[in-house]
């Protein structure tokens, strides 16, 4: 099974950083009433995804989301646009 890292734009322009195994679904739950989706994109939405990479398991995944929230805003959006 392969894991997603992703990177979502959310209606205020911010950036959310997660991981997942199924990136659609995971979006739709973003942006609906689900309890599933996270609270800091709740108050956000819509959100689109506007990045992601794949990796063969979770902790490599898990790594590079550490990894990248510890980045600037600058810095992850020229992660997006790359």
């Amino acid at each position: 099974m392969s894991y997603f890292f992703y990177i979502l734009r959310c209606a205020d322009n911010s950036l959310y950083c997660g991981i997942t195994n199924n990136p659609d679904k995971r979006l739709k739950e973003h942006n609906s009433d689900s309890a599933r989706g996270s609270k800091y994109v709740r108050a956000r939405r819509p959100v689109t995804m506007v990045y992601h990479e794949e990796f063969p398991d979770i902790q490599t995944a898990m790594a590079r989301e550490r990894q990248v929230k510890k980045w600037r805003k600058s810095e992850k959006e020229s992660l997006v646009a790359s």
